[in-house]
């Protein structure tokens, strides 16, 4: 499917400088180094419909980031505040999806987090509930230079 992939750090996650997450599923906070195994955590839309919380992809979704070679996993919610439906997490970008995926940085400035992100910001191609065995460059995002292919 043809997702808009933006990133997300540990300086600009909420709350920032942290890694907290909101849906954990095999990390205790964001993180992981993009194997099958090890999915690196994912945010996605949400939205409050009568007090009850709604994910736009069900925590522990599984997609696989050719042009990152990375596998990553619903564990964060995209989009704050009470309406979070009316964010552009939920709504998408130009008829795409919005993914938001974690790029770690808490080991560099938020300055070289936020450049790495626009590397690859943008609309690609991801697989959705993909199978274990595609290629992979393992390591944290901004940590492993934010290669992209």
């Amino acid at each position: 499917m043809m997702v808009f992939l933006t990133g997300y750090s540990y300086w600009d996650n909420t709350p920032a400088g942290s890694a907290i997450i909101g849906r954990p599923v095999i990390h205790d906070v964001a993180g992981g180094v993009g194997t099958y195994t090890d999915p690196v955590t994912l945010a996605v839309g949400w939205r409050i419909y009568f007090g009850w919380h709604f994910e736009d992809f069900a925590p522990g979704t599984r997609f696989y980031i050719p042009r990152l070679r990375k596998y990553a996993i619903v564990e964060d919610l995209c989009g704050d505040g009470p309406k979070p439906q009316s964010g552009p997490c939920h709504i998408g970008w130009n008829g795409h999806t919005w993914l938001d995926i974690y790029v770690d940085g808490s080991t560099m400035t938020a300055e070289v987090a936020d450049h790495c992100m626009e590397q690859f910001t943008g609309v690609q191609a991801v697989v959705i509930n993909p199978r274990p065995g595609y290629r992979v460059v393992p390591g944290r995002i901004v940590e492993n230079n934010c290669k992209v292919f």
